[in-house]
């Protein structure tokens, strides 16, 4: 099977050079102009696909081939592209790095290599003139495979200064397809761990977008990028599908649809949407709530999910909802499955930062000032809601909290060892809750959620 889906990267030859302005405001522009836009991003970040989900009113996915294998990249997107009439991915870092000391591994190159889809590169050229010649020609010629498609120049001071640009850039034979003067950044404001999410600027996040989409529409030629996408090879691959990708049970499927509860609002923004659609195939009613406002778990509640986010900066609205933390620490010490990621970590404790958590857990967390950050190759240690002993899974860490385990943690098991950067072990397992500061992306073992619903239904 082939499918082609017009379709290009937007890369840059290092952070902060303006890749998440022009790829939003192209997302947003395209969107304005009538088109279906399908919004991805290479790696991890769960904050960018938010406002990418922003810019066209669709989900935003990622493209991981660390968390997910590279033979996924190809199905994922085109699971995230269906229907659509052109996609735009966003690139991560500089355009050729990727997992540390894995060569290509999880590179915005990479993928664009499994994609086959052009780049177009953003330079930043506030500080340069000839020089973007040689800084260009170094990344078109880096690796052939890699098709750098055009330029988009960004910062540009002045009339002169583009002229200059444009003449050194001649020489290379890559069209120049924008140029963005230097103006007041978009604001777009960030903290410890990146921009601020949607979630909790919703209002003025609306406005950022809109801005975003005004720049690159002003100063980039539309058409050229979408003829440029149109010229993209066909994948030889089938999209992914969550019901296809889950490994048959055997025997008669359960008629049972246990309900599983997964946080979000704007304390816990960090989920994956393939996770929501694995359980939902494996036979769960997928429900949200809000542990900011809601005072109770759904009726029924029968699991519970509660991934990333930034409940440090919300630890005095989640301690004072004291009814849904009460409910959530019946719910788990009474032996319903609780799979809990990083933020989900931290609201299991017993506090946070001196705030009152759900206390599930014998543990406190608290803000420091070091980032942990980074993939990790994880083992399970122990049988969980997740995984059994012994079973591989690959995760990503990025946070600056730490969780100090109290006298009463005797009970509770590690929940993954990890070799990078120092073995260790990682996270607990108590009872029927899997709590970790891992980020796992489930399409890479589909698995977890039939295992994590087979759970709810027996538990």
């Amino acid at each position: 099977m082939s499918s082609s889906v017009p379709r290009l990267v937007v890369a840059a030859p290092a952070s902060g050079s303006g890749k998440t302005t022009v790829a939003t405001g192209l997302m947003a522009a395209l969107t304005g102009r009538g088109l279906a836009v399908s919004p991805h991003k290479v790696g991890p970040d769960y904050i960018d696909p938010g406002y990418h989900a922003l810019a066209t009113g669709r989900v935003g996915r990622n493209l991981d081939a660390y968390l997910c294998g590279p033979e996924l990249i190809g199905p994922l997107f085109l699971h995230g592209a269906r229907g659509c009439d052109i996609a735009v991915v966003e690139g991560v870092m500089g355009l050729y790095d990727g997992a540390a000391g894995e060569g290509e591994l999880a590179s915005t190159a990479q993928v664009a290599k499994l994609l086959r889809a052009p780049v177009v590169l953003v330079v930043d050229a506030s500080a340069q003139s000839r020089s973007v010649a040689a800084l260009v020609h170094g990344f078109v010629t880096w690796d052939p495979e890699v098709r750098v498609g055009g330029v988009i120049l960004n910062k540009v001071a002045s009339d002169r200064h583009e002229a200059l640009l444009r003449e050194a850039l001649d020489s290379v034979g890559v069209p120049v397809l924008g140029v963005l003067r230097r103006v007041e950044q978009v604001d777009t404001p960030s903290r410890h761990l990146g921009l601020v999410p949607v979630a909790e600027r919703r209002a003025a996040a609306v406005d950022a977008v809109a801005a975003m989409a005004a720049q690159v529409a002003g100063g980039c030629d539309l058409e050229a990028l979408v003829a440029l996408a149109r010229g993209a090879g066909a994948l030889s691959c089938a999209a992914w599908d969550a019901a296809e990708a889950l490994p048959s049970p055997g025997g008669e499927e359960p008629r049972e649809r246990p309900r599983v509860a997964v946080a979000g609002g704007s304390a816990f923004t960090f989920s994956y949407a393939e996770h929501a659609e694995l359980l939902g195939a494996a036979g769960a009613e997928v429900v949200s709530f809000d542990p900011l406002r809601d005072e109770r778990l759904p009726e029924g509640t029968r699991g519970l999910v509660v991934g990333g986010g930034f409940p440090e900066v919300y630890a005095t609205e989640l301690s004072a909802n004291e009814p849904l933390r009460g409910a959530v620490a019946g719910l788990a010490l009474g032996g319903a499955p609780v799979a809990a990621e990083c933020a989900g970590l931290l609201y299991l404790c017993r506090e946070l930062d001196g705030q009152p958590m759900c206390g599930v857990l014998d543990a406190s967390a608290r803000m420091t000032g070091r980032l942990t950050l980074g993939y990790r190759d994880a083992v399970a240690v122990s049988d969980s809601v997740l995984a059994g002993a012994g079973e591989r899974m690959r995760g990503h860490e990025f946070h600056r909290t730490v969780v100090e385990p109290g006298s009463g943690t005797g009970a509770a098991a590690p929940a993954w060892g990890v070799r990078v950067p120092e073995r260790r072990v990682e996270g607990f397992v108590q009872s029927n809750v899997h709590a970790s500061y891992l980020h796992t992306h489930w399409a890479a073992a589909p698995g977890v959620a039939r295992r994590f619903v087979e759970r709810c239904r027996t538990s």
